[in-house]
C-alpha cells in the first residue's frame, strides 16, 4: 500500500480542545482525504480516512452526544 503524501496537510486542533496540549488534530485541505495526527506527536503516525468514512464517524459521534 502507497502511503499518501500528506506534506501539505494544514492541521487544525479540534473547538473542543480547550486549547490544551492533549488532543487531536485533522486536517481537510487535501483533496479526497481527511488526516487525524496527535497534536503531542505532530511527526508521528497520522490516519486517513475518505470524506465520506470521516463524516459517518462525526455522524456517529454527533448522534451520541447528550
Amino acid at each position: 500500500m502507497i502511503s499518501p503524501d500528506l506534506s501539505a496537510a494544514e492541521f487544525h486542533k479540534s473547538s473542543r480542545s480547550g486549547g490544551g496540549d492533549n488532543c487531536v488534530e485533522v486536517a481537510t485541505n487535501l483533496p479526497g482525504l481527511i488526516a487525524v495526527r496527535d497534536s503531542k506527536n505532530p511527526s508521528g503516525p497520522m490516519l486517513t480516512f475518505s470524506p465520506t468514512a470521516w463524516n459517518n464517524f462525526l455522524m456517529d459521534i454527533r448522534s451520541e452526544e447528550i
